[in-house]
C-alpha cells in the first residue's frame, strides 16, 4: 500500500527504536544472552556459541540435572570451574574423568547424546559443547550403525525402517527408532542381560588417525530418570532405557602419544580460518585469550610471513578434501615471539555442508621447525624466508604496492593498530584480508 508523500511513518523518526519486530529481535537477544550465562561453561566457551547451540545446551543441562539429582540447584559462575561442564554434585563421575583412559558417553533410546565428559576433546577431537543433545549418530561410522542401534535396544532387536526410507530422524521424543516400554516389561536393570560391550568407529579430528577411531563401549543399559516426557495424548510416559558407557580406544595409545598429550591444542575457525576458539593449553603456549584471537583479521595475521603461502596451499587443499595434511608453520605468540607448531585441520560438516574448522597443534622446538623449513624451500619456486622477501626475483616492496613500515614511525602492539593499518592498505589498493594485506598489516618489529 501507497502512502501520502512526505508523510513518515510511525517511529521512523527515531531511527526505527518502536519497531515491533526489533523490539521482539532485542528482547529474543537479552533472554539468549542471560541464558548463555547460566550455562555451566566457561565464559569463553560460551561466548563462542550461537543462538542454536545455547539452546541446545540449556535443554541438555535441564535434561541431565533432572537425571543427576540436581533438583533445588542452579547453576552458579562458581559451578563453570568445573571441567565437565556441569557442577561436580550434578554428576558425581566427571571429576574421576581424566583419571579415564577414555571417556563417559550417555546415550539415549533415541540415539541422542544425553551426556558426554569433557576428555570426549583428548580422544576425537570434538568439544564437549559440540555433541551435547546431538545424534549419536553423526560421530559413527555409517558401517558401525546398525551395530549401535542394536546395543541400544534392550533386547538387541530394534525395530527396522521400511527399505528405501531414510532412518527415523533422531530428537522425535517418540519416534520409530525407540520403543516406550513400560518398567515391567523389561528385565531388572541389574540384570546382567542389559550389559553392553562392543565396538564402533567414531569420527575422529586427531591427526593420530585416519578420520575414524575405534572405540570399545563397555557400561550398561539403565533407566533415564526425571525426564518428564510425555506422551502424544499427553500421558506421562516411564523412564526409559538409556545406554551409560566408558568409551576406550581399541589401540592402547603409546608412549609417545601419552607424553605428547599434554602438549598438543586446539583451535576452532571459520572455513576462511578466522579463530572462533582455542582451547586451554593453546593459551598457554600462545598466550592469548579468545577475545584477543577473534578481535581482527582472519587469523592469517598470526603467521609468519615465511609461511603464509604454503599455509594458505594447505587450506586450499583442506578446502577440497576436508584435511589439510600436516602443515609445520611458525604462530606469533603474544610475547611478539614466533613458535613453530605442526598441525592439522579438518573440515567439521553439518548436514552434508562444511560448517567450520578444527586445527590439531604441536609445538615444536626451533630445530624441528626449521628442518621442515629446509625441506620445504626445496620445493617451493621462490624464497619467502624473512618479512622483505624476495617473490619470482622481485625485490620488495612490490612494484604499485605502498611499503607498510614507510609511514608507521613507532610501532604500535595494539589490535587497534593492525586493524587500522589494514584500513590504510586498503585504500591504497590492497585488500586488508588477501595474504598480502595480512603480511603488511604485521609490526616489522617481530621480525
Amino acid at each position: 500500500r501507497g502512502s501520502a508523500p512526505g508523510r513518515t511513518r510511525p517511529g521512523a523518526a527515531e531511527g526505527g527504536g518502536s519497531n515491533p519486530s526489533k523490539r521482539h529481535r532485542e528482547r529474543l537477544n537479552r533472554e539468549l544472552e542471560r541464558l548463555a550465562g547460566l550455562l555451566p561453561f566457561p565464559p569463553d566457551v560460551v561466548a563462542g556459541l550461537d543462538k542454536l547451540s545455547v539452546l541446545r545446551l540449556s535443554a541438555a543441562f535441564l535434561r541431565a540435572r533432572g537425571f543427576f539429582g540436581g533438583k533445588g540447584r542452579t547453576a552458579s559462575p562458581g559451578n563453570r570451574d568445573s571441567p565437565s561442564g556441569f557442577p561436580p554434585g550434578l554428576c558425581g563421575v566427571s571429576p574421576r574423568c581424566s583419571a579415564l583412559n577414555g571417556f563417559v558417553l550417555v546415550v539415549t533410546s533415541e540415539g541422542l547424546i544425553f551426556y558426554s565428559s569433557h576428555t570426549i576433546q583428548d580422544y576425537l577431537g570434538f568439544h564437549q559443547t559440540d555433541v551435547m543433545h546431538q545424534s549419536v549418530f553423526e560421530l559413527i561410522h555409517i558401517e558401525d550403525q546398525p551395530e549401535f542401534r542394536r546395543n541400544l535396544h534392550w533386547a538387541h532387536n530394534p525395530p527396522h525402517a521400511p527399505e528405501g526410507e531414510p532412518s527415523p530422524e533422531v530428537g522425535k521424543s517418540l519416534g520409530s527408532s525407540a520403543v516406550i516400554y513400560q518398567p515391567d516389561q523389561l528385565p531388572p536393570e541389574n540384570s546382567s542381560f542389559l550389559e553392553r560391550s562392543f565396538v564402533c568407529r567414531f569420527r575422529c579430528l586427531l591427526d593420530n588417525s585416519s578420520g575414524f577411531l575405534a572405540l570399545n563401549l563397555q557400561g550398561r543399559l539403565k533407566f533415564l530418570h526425571g525426564q518428564n516426557k510425555r506422551s502424544e495424548d499427553g500421558s506421562a510416559l516411564p523412564p526409559q532405557l538409556a545406554l551409560f558407557a566408558i568409551s576406550t580406544p581399541l589401540q592402547p595409545p603409546s608412549i609417545l602419544q601419552i607424553c605428547t598429550k599434554n602438549m598438543i591444542f586446539r583451535t576452532k575457525h571459520k572455513l576462511d580460518f578466522t579463530p572462533l576458539a582455542c582451547d586451554a593449553k593453546g593459551k598457554i603456549v600462545l598466550g592469548y585469550t579468545e577475545a584477543e584471537l577473534r578481535m581482527c583479521g582472519t587469523g592469517y595475521q598470526f603467521v609468519h610471513a615465511a609461511d603464509t603461502l604454503y599455509c594458505a596451499e594447505n587450506h586450499i587443499r583442506l578446502m577440497k578434501t576436508g584435511e589439510s595434511g600436516l602443515t609445520v608453520f611458525r604462530l606469533l605468540t603474544k610475547e611478539n615471539r614466533w613458535k613453530w607448531v605442526q598441525a592439522n585441520a579438518r573440515l567439521v560438516y553439518k548436514n552434508g555442508k562444511p560448517e567450520y574448522i578444527v586445527v590439531t597443534q604441536r609445538p615444536l622446538v626451533d630445530e624441528e621447525g626449521g628442518e621442515h623449513l629446509r625441506k620445504r624451500s626445496m620445493h617451493l619456486p621462490f624464497t619467502f624466508a624473512t618479512g622483505e622477501a624476495l617473490l619470482y626475483q622481485s625485490a620488495y616492496p612490490l612494484l604499485g604496492f605502498p611499503d607498510p613500515f614507510q609511514s608507521k614511525g613507532k610501532t604500535s602492539k595494539s589490535k587497534k593498530t593492525s586493524c587500522s593499518h589494514g584500513e590504510r592498505s586498503q585504500k591504497n589498493g590492497v585488500d586488508p584480508s588477501s595474504l598480502l594485506g595480512t603480511v603488511m598489516r604485521q609490526d616489522k618489529a617481530v621480525y
